[in-house]
């Protein structure tokens, strides 16, 4: 097969620089794409640019109408997208076909929202002089969007920025992630069928130096980025006085309390610690128990680690596939160790097999250590105990991150001290802390960002209020 080209402000350009992607399962292409360079993203930039000066607002019906026919398009080409996605990133295919369907919905909220009254009438009478006057407050569009996405999920978390940028009414310049480029430009495929105007979209995989151009480019008005905190902060300086939402890393925990329905909440955080790898952001990465019901929780636990299915991504069955590259494989090996030689008890399940790891389980971990404090990304869950329940609150809150947390218990005033007490961006209530719904809010708190996700709100994020007085708005006295 040709490298499929970039997609540049609505039209496909080939370029001579072309990246294959293999499978980081078995190592099989999974295909190939071109890279843009300096002069496919100054034509990406002067597309958007123009395209938010000539059309500074488009029709409602026009941002609801894409949004709404990209989702039934995702929709019917949900196979393809869902195999290259376990291609691209060896994401087990039951779990890509699940962010698939996520996606549509993403791309439905989005155009309801296009429909979102977004802006009031405010009383400009309130004192004498302005008697007669009338005030709005409309929200209009900032400008050009410059995204960048990572692997772990390559349709959803791009449908989080394009969709509201699409419904906010803003063009958008879309760095994917390297390891997964194909999603992207195949979503790219769908909305252009769709009828997105040209200069609303471009999705260009590039190299890094290539990508920095539209962090710091005065025509971008708005930078979304989601990946790690390091380059994350240095990209907000960066961008200097653009607008600027991050989404970064997590080391989520967990406190199972006392009267916690155990069944459940063990079945539940197995899965969030372990699914994909723990490639997510909201992985359960630590988890509190308290002292009465440590040792039947650990027992359990463990006994539910070695029933997950681990292996081949295209066996329907199987929840946890490779972790993305041999770098990363060798890292969280390198911190399990790091965590034994401290210390620390550790249970593995299953043997290495190239970027296929064993689950890990890390009894009695020092909270000094990286995999307690730094964000793993892979499949590793640390347990701690726990007597006093506001020692728990204080050890969640320990450390740079605040993305998620979770608390299992059937006390709700233990559940709502642990609401307004835990310094995170979002709380879960007798489930892990991995749960995400895609029209309420998401980021964090500290390191783990600023800003907020979820349709509605990115829409709010890539919109400004703008005022608008009229004289002679209302009648005066007379």
């Amino acid at each position: 097969m040709e490298p499929k080209p970039v997609f540049v402000g609505g039209r496909w350009i080939t370029t001579k620089n072309v990246q294959v992607v293999k499978s980081p399962y078995d190592g099989r292409e999974a295909g190939s794409c071109c890279l843009a360079g300096d002069q496919e993203m100054e034509l990406a930039l002067e597309a958007a640019a123009r395209a938010s000066n000539e059309t500074p607002r488009l029709p409602t019906h026009l941002r609801s109408a894409i949004c709404s026919d990209a989702a039934k398009a995702i929709a019917s080409r949900s196979d393809d997208f869902a195999d290259l996605i376990t291609a691209e990133t060896g994401k087990p295919i039951k779990l890509s076909r699940g962010e698939v369907g996520r996606a549509v919905i993403t791309f439905q909220l989005a155009a309801e929202a296009a429909h979102d009254a977004l802006g009031e009438v405010l009383p400009a009478d309130a004192e004498a002089r302005t008697e007669g006057y009338l005030a709005l407050a409309v929200r209009v569009p900032r400008g050009p969007v410059a995204a960048i996405s990572p692997f772990n999920f390559p349709l959803n978390l791009v449908a989080h920025k394009v969709a509201p940028a699409l419904a906010a009414g803003c063009p958008i310049v879309l760095k994917p992630p390297p390891q997964a480029p194909l999603t992207s430009l195949l979503l790219a495929e769908v909305l252009e069928d769709c009828g997105i105007p040209g200069g609303f979209l471009s999705v260009l995989p590039c190299e890094v130096a290539v990508a920095e151009r539209m962090v710091t480019d005065d025509r971008i008005r708005t930078l979304s980025f989601t990946g790690s905190a390091k380059v994350g902060w240095n990209l907000r300086n960066a961008a200097d006085r653009k607008h600027v939402l991050l989404e970064l890393g997590g080391n989520a925990a967990a406190i199972v309390h006392g009267d916690a329905d155990l069944p459940w909440a063990v079945s539940r955080l197995a899965m969030g610690a372990f699914a994909h790898a723990g490639q997510v952001c909201i992985s359960v990465q630590r988890i509190f128990v308290q002292d009465d019901i440590y040792d039947r929780f650990k027992d359990a636990f463990l006994e539910e680690a070695a029933r997950v299915p681990t292996g081949d991504p295209w066996d329907p069955d199987t929840l946890v596939g490779p972790v993305i590259d041999s770098a990363s494989a060798d890292r969280v090996t390198a911190w399990v160790n790091e965590a034994e030689e401290a210390g620390s008890s550790v249970h593995s399940f299953g043997e290495r097999q190239g970027n296929l790891l064993p689950l890990y389980v890390i009894d009695n971990a020092s909270p000094s250590i990286r995999v307690s404090c730094e964000e793993v990304f892979g499949p590793v869950v640390a347990l701690y105990r726990y007597s006093d329940f506001r020692e728990a609150l204080n050890e969640v809150n320990r450390g740079v991150y605040g993305l998620q947390a979770g608390i299992f218990t059937s006390d709700i005033g233990l559940a709502f001290e642990a609401v307004w007490r835990l310094d995170v961006g979002g709380v879960i209530v007798n489930d892990f802390p991995t749960f995400r719904v895609d029209s309420t809010p998401y980021g964090g708190t500290k390191d783990s960002g600023m800003g907020r996700e979820g349709v509605r709100y990115a829409v709010e994020e890539m919109s400004e209020y703008r005022t608008v007085i009229f004289r002679g708005g209302l009648p005066t006295p007379q």
